[in-house]
């Protein structure tokens, strides 16, 4: 099934490829992709389409990640970067360092993501009990943390002047413009964590009973609980530098990747990768070819899809909102 999801991304961003503001041929598109030759299509394909859905697919994989990583982390259904704060925890130093003190390096930004996604996501799951509370105090403590970083994140954009066209845009999600530089610049943060997910998968496993049960079977949950969290945020850090916030991909893929009821962990955080990466590769194709010439933001994409599955979640009786998970 994995195998099968990532065939299905692949073509998808075959498919990317194709259209645009100037639709191109599956033939020209192949004849291109083998041999480069300068011509306007070869641009077209090589600067500017390719690197934009390469991102999109490598995004999508890690806020995946982040999003199982944190609903394993809390044992908790309603996790994810939106959901935590961890997401609003860090767009809004970005943002202030974008508007206050743009003579730090965009090199430095994942860096100023990563401190305040841990410090919000510290923080909701204080409010939250440690992430040992019901799923609906981790969603309220999230909402609460996201909605006081968006107020701060509004007002610096107020302060912003002629910046703030651009900013909105960036506020949205979107993969508009990017390049191969800014691909290799959210690889290492993506990379890391989807490797380290992997990397831990019997501890998470372990996570998944109980924490009772994980301590009594040696696992030292002062040291895994704060490893998960790093790496849970590292893939948000990354994403939102060059992409912005992108709603709703962490949250939705781990439930996803449960339906579909795979053997083992390893074989769930496989999958949650895979599904990840499909969602936000797809929503970017529609999000720049449904209203051409125009486009619209990934972001707006990805909140109408995951929105009412979210709505799903909290109705459903797959998990209790009254009494633990």
């Amino acid at each position: 099934m994995t195998a099968l999801i990532v065939a299905t991304a692949l073509l998808v961003v075959v498919a990317g490829l194709l259209v645009g503001s100037k639709p191109l041929g599956l033939s020209k598109v192949l004849s291109v992709l083998l041999s480069p030759d300068g011509k306007i299509e070869s641009i077209l394909v090589w600067t500017l389409r390719l690197p934009r859905s390469l991102s999109a697919l490598l995004a999508g994989a890690g806020l995946a990640v982040s999003g199982y990583l944190l609903q394993a982390l809390t044992r908790n259904p309603l996790a994810g970067p939106d959901i935590t704060g961890v997401a609003s925890g860090a767009v809004a130093p970005i943002v202030f360092c974008f508007v206050f003190l743009p003579w730090i390096s965009s090199v430095y930004h994942p860096f100023v993501g990563l401190a305040g996604g841990l410090t919000a996501a510290s923080v909701t799951l204080w409010i939250s009990r440690g992430g040992r509370g019901r799923p609906l105090h981790l969603a309220l403590g999230g909402i609460s943390v996201s909605l006081f970083l968006g107020a701060i994140t509004t007002y610096v954009l107020l302060l912003s002047g002629p910046q703030t066209p651009s900013l909105l845009f960036w506020l949205s999600g979107g993969f508009q413009g990017r390049s191969w530089p800014q691909l290799l610049y959210m690889t290492p943060w993506v990379a890391v964590a989807v490797v380290g997910a992997f990397a831990c998968q019997r501890v998470i496993g372990m996570l998944a009973l109980s924490e009772h049960a994980s301590i009594g079977m040696g696992l030292n949950m002062n040291l895994w609980k704060p490893i998960l969290l790093v790496l849970a945020v590292m893939p948000v850090a990354g994403v939102a530098p060059v992409a912005g916030p992108v709603a709703f991909v962490g949250l939705v893929s781990p439930h996803i990747a449960r339906l579909l009821k795979p053997q083992s962990t390893l074989w769930s955080i496989a999958l949650t990768t895979a599904i990840g990466a499909l969602m936000v590769v797809t929503a970017d194709v529609i999000a720049r070819s449904i209203a051409l010439p125009r486009e619209l933001p990934v972001g707006i994409i990805t909140a109408l899809l995951g929105g009412p599955f979210f709505v799903y979640l909290v109705q459903t009786q797959s998990f209790s909102l009254k009494g633990g998970h």
